[in-house]
């Protein structure tokens, strides 16, 4: 079991209570970005699904299917950027095709999955009564046909005409995480979970994968806890979150918790040689010291440059005029993916790190991090447009500035 997910002990007590049927009927997979929370919970369903006790070998009809992530007894839903995986995963097919590498078969099997990640969670059940449905059906048909071409089994197309395929499905699915993808779980697909949850499946247990749950409105997160309150007896609900505090503890009450860890550098550049097969040699630059930094290396964007653009967004404000918002989402690439924003926001913080050498400073310091939390969730819970975000970032910004006698200066200055 778990032979998926390296150098987590989450997955040895996940394995014992599984054996032993101490299982809860709603568990929550709480640590850092890339450290093999969704692929826990995906393997999770597949244990409990098996009727021959979870092996990781086994080859049941029912394994297949949720190996392949085709399963109609698994939903997965939650704000999430899989853009960046499905790159990597992408070249790494691309690459260990063109070298008719022992790992072939594997680097296949990465991609599929890589891609069915953002495809579940654009399953019907959970759109019904969505607008965005009928519109993002054909894009989906028109990846699930891509894939059909690569699936086990099918000789994979030569060289120039696979790089096609790829290039067409990346187009695809950047589509549909961009266009169609919430940022935050709407109330909408929660209730639409309750009435798929409360749908008898026989003897199958059935299971539900809400990443990053703890991105939701306080309308989303009220529904959820109604369904918590009295679970179906098949289901299993599994929740994931890096910010276990910033969890509803009505949630976290009903919720068994497995912590994952931050991996050493070690162990994440051995997950990266293991599961992408990355070669410093062939690609020409050095082993990524963190699974966060090798996918951020598939940016369109340098993060370096991205961080840039915001020290130039504080400086701007710091002299008391107001930002291009515009610009900056044109040389940011409109934060596509989402994680750009992010970055961004992280420059901010690091713009305004000199402003803790004064009191004065400090008492706007913290002010910042406010405004700065309200934008993050504005686009992250709420669902808002980066831009507007950052507009409405700024008018506060020069609020305080202007409040504290022009005090970010100092900052600027540091």
């Amino acid at each position: 079991m778990f032979e998926n997910v390296i150098h987590q002990s989450a997955t040895q007590l996940l394995s014992q209570d599984i054996k032993t049927g101490n299982l809860p009927g709603s568990i929550l997979f709480a640590g850092p970005a890339g450290s093999g929370k969704l692929s826990a919970a995906l393997e999770t369903a597949r244990i409990l699904s098996c009727p021959n006790g979870g092996a990781w070998t086994c080859n049941c009809e029912s394994c297949k299917r949720q190996k392949a992530l085709i399963s109609t007894n698994v939903l997965v839903l939650g704000a999430t950027d899989r853009t960046l995986e499905i790159r990597a995963a992408r070249a790494s097919f691309l690459s260990l095709n063109a070298m008719n590498s022992g790992h072939l078969e594997g680097a296949r099997y990465l991609y599929l999955r890589a891609v069915r990640k953002l495809l579940i969670r654009f399953t019907p059940i959970l759109w019904e009564g969505d607008d965005k449905l009928a519109k993002f059906s054909p894009v989906v048909q028109s990846i699930q046909d891509n894939l059909e071409t690569l699936n086990p089994g099918k000789i994979i197309p030569d060289g120039d005409k696979l790089e096609k395929i790829l290039d067409d499905i990346q187009k695809q699915v950047e589509k549909l995480e961009d266009s169609f993808l919430y940022d935050s779980i709407p109330v909408s697909q929660v209730r639409n979970i309750s009435r798929w949850a409360h749908l008898t499946s026989g003897s199958v247990k059935k299971v539900l994968i809400i990443e990053n749950a703890d991105a939701m409105a306080d309308s989303a997160r009220n529904a959820l806890l109604k369904i918590l309150e009295e679970p179906p007896a098949d289901v299993v609900f599994i929740l994931t979150t890096t910010k276990r505090g910033a969890m509803l503890p009505t949630i976290l009450s009903r919720v068994r918790t497995y912590t994952f860890n931050t991996r050493t550098v070690e162990q994440q550049q051995e997950v990266l040689n293991r599961v992408f097969h990355y070669d410093p040699t062939f690609c020409r630059k050095p082993m990524p010291t963190s699974i966060n930094e090798f996918l951020l290396s598939y940016l369109d964007i340098e993060p370096a440059t991205v961080k840039e653009h915001a020290s130039d967004y504080f400086n701007s404000i710091a002299a008391g005029h107001v930002p291009d918002v515009q610009a900056v989402m044109t040389s940011c690439g409109n934060f596509n993916p989402r994680v750009l924003f992010s970055i961004f926001m992280e420059g901010i913080i690091e713009s305004q790190k000199g402003l803790a050498s004064t009191p004065a400073g400090c008492e706007c310091s913290v002010q910042i991090l406010q405004v700065i939390r309200e934008a993050v969730n504005s686009v992250s819970i709420f669902n808002q447009n980066p831009a507007a975000a950052l507009e409405q970032l700024a008018r506060s910004l020069l609020q305080i500035n202007h409040t504290s006698g022009g005090v970010f200066q100092g900052a600027v200055n540091e």
